[in-house]
């Protein structure tokens, strides 16, 4: 057990409640809506090279930097926009990574338009439905699958940036396409997972 006193956790999500409220709330749980995915979208990428609870930190200053993660707001992002988010330190300043946000917010949009959806093609990737694993230690889960490497390589050939196989793994987990929490983990069950 993990954690703060209550329910068996994944042992990643530790005693910090930010990271035991997203556990508990958000991580897994299947997400069908376009704009939170292209949230999720950005913050993994700016994830990248840092600790997902330090993203978590800022999410709220992204929320608000990022226009709520409007996908057709960012994609229009003059360049002094982009200085002033490289001038944020509520954010990840990183230039390549606050670059790859704008140029990722205008594939999404040409996404969207040849699937009807961002979910309708990320979907795909999974044939509509939740993998559920049965992991028992945190060791087993993978940084990477095939099917993240194949909606790495689908992206990355449609012009995105910051979408690497453990990127993608790690947006798959956290919009509920794989269900990766631990078989003793109360959230595990209440997804989709077995006994």
């Amino acid at each position: 057990m993990t954690g703060p006193p209550g329910p068996s956790r994944c042992a990643w999500c530790g005693a910090d409640p930010l990271y035991v409220a997203y556990h508990d709330s958000e991580w897994g749980v299947p997400v069908h809506e376009d704009r939170t995915l292209f949230e999720y979208l950005i913050l993994e990428g700016a994830q990248a090279g840092l600790s997902w609870l330090t993203v978590l930190r800022k999410r709220n200053n992204y929320r608000a930097a990022f226009d709520g993660f409007d996908p057709a707001k960012v994609a229009r992002y003059p360049e002094a926009k982009l200085a002033s988010l490289l001038a944020d330190p509520g954010i990840v300043r990183n230039r390549l990574k606050i670059d790859a946000a704008v140029s990722n917010a205008r594939r999404f949009l040409e996404l969207q338009d040849r699937f009807g959806s961002f979910d309708a093609y990320l979907w795909r990737f999974v044939d509509g439905a939740s993998v559920q694993n049965a992991w028992h230690h945190q060791a087993e889960l993978p940084a990477k699958t095939p099917r993240s490497e194949a909606l790495s390589r689908d992206l990355s050939k449609r012009g995105f940036k910051f979408v690497g196989a453990t990127i993608c793994y790690s947006l798959m987990q956290a919009v509920g396409m794989v269900n990766d929490h631990s078989v003793d983990c109360f959230r595990h069950r209440q997804l989709g997972g077995g006994t």
